[in-house]
């Protein structure tokens, strides 16, 4: 026998459900530091393989888009602190 009065869940707590979740506010703050620890990375390896493959030494630009590897993560760690549920 069931509870009548229990209330039946939200379709929108479900994130699998069919009715198509609600994005939490700070996705964006995810999207934005994995983009940057990506573009971080791309430099980094640029910068490994430009001398591979060429005489010359990569530019300072390479350098400076390199340290967007350790923002993103900075980024990263934020989102997840600020994501994280409180408990009882």
């Amino acid at each position: 026998m069931t509870n009548p009065s229990a209330r039946p869940p939200r379709r929108d707590a479900d994130p699998s459900s069919t009715g198509g979740g609600r994005r939490r506010a700070g996705d964006w703050l995810l999207k934005l530091a994995l983009c940057l620890f990506a573009l971080g990375l791309l430099a980094i390896v640029a910068i490994f393989l430009i001398p591979v493959f060429s005489d010359g030494e990569p530019g300072l630009w390479l350098y400076f888009a390199a340290m967007l590897t350790p923002l993103g993560f900075l980024l990263a760690v934020a989102f997840a602190l600020f994501s994280g549920r409180r408990a009882r």
